[in-house]
């Protein structure tokens, strides 16, 4: 398994130093924003050239949700989803992370009444990952349908809902991503999930239980890890978190130490 991380503030904003600093940090891959990667590729090639740090995924980067209410911003997102795809085959990642949404609508928080229907959500989501599995395979890349908790999407909270749209729709360049954070919140076990759904799992973003970098909350990072290794799991374990402290690249320095402890 090997260790990934996206931006973060205190990383350089160069691209190139930045790919140093993520290097010297001790990471084996970064998941570049996609903006980011369109609109700076050539500069991300040199960086990878000089640095040996690949891309590994990229997260973010577009306007308008998969599941999006507003049928323009949706078209929009899909159209700029695929660019990004396209960018990642140039430069050899893997694949994008994807929710269905994120914050524009939660059963949970009010208003309590969805502008449209569960069966209107799913038949939306389903037609965009049909669009991007397309385009997924085109690029010789991966869809990640990223689940995520309740508070922040109605429409697809647990992996087993995300599961559920690649076997009901036969999407050959779709996976899930397992999220540490969001599974805290869903799942009730989540070492069984993982383990129940290992064959559809292509992708994992790690942060602890609260939100921030591992180790500084609960989870049980080395036991959940050593139930990937059990069931093959080999692709990137991705940071995606806060970091807590007064000196976060330092609580960030340590937290890769964590991590790399827990792996061995």
């Amino acid at each position: 398994m090997k260790l990934g991380t996206q931006n973060q503030t205190f990383f350089p904003d160069a691209i190139q130093e930045k790919f140093r600093f993520i290097k010297e940090m001790g990471f084996d891959g970064f998941e570049i924003d996609g903006k980011l990667l369109v609109d700076n590729i050539e500069e991300v090639k040199r960086a990878i050239a000089e640095t040996g740090l690949p891309v590994a995924t990229a997260c973010g980067g577009y306007e308008g949700w998969i599941g999006d209410f507003d049928e323009e911003k949706r078209q929009k997102g899909l159209k700029e989803i695929k660019a990004i795809l396209e960018a990642l085959q140039q430069v050899g990642g893997t694949g994008i992370v994807v929710p269905a949404a994120w914050g524009i609508f939660s059963r949970h928080l009010p208003p309590a009444a969805s502008p449209r229907s569960e069966e209107g959500d799913r038949e939306t989501v389903t037609d965009s990952l049909a669009h991007l599995d397309a385009a997924a395979k085109e690029t010789g890349t991966v869809v990640y349908l990223e689940p995520l908790n309740r508070y922040e999407d109605h429409m697809i909270n647990t992996v087993a809902e995300a599961r559920r749209y690649i076997e009901d729709n036969g999407f050959q360049h779709v996976q899930v991503i397992a999220d540490f954070y969001h599974m805290n919140i869903e799942e009730g076990d989540l070492a069984k999930t993982l383990h129940d759904h290992r064959d559809v799992i292509g992708h994992i973003h790690l942060a602890d239980n609260h939100r921030l970098q591992p180790g500084s909350g609960s989870l049980d990072f080395k036991g959940l890890f050593e139930g990937l290794r059990n069931d093959g799991y080999r692709n990137y374990l991705t940071f995606e978190c806060g970091v807590k402290g007064e000196n976060p690249e330092q609580q960030y320095r340590d937290s890769v130490v964590f991590l790399k402890k827990a792996l061995t």
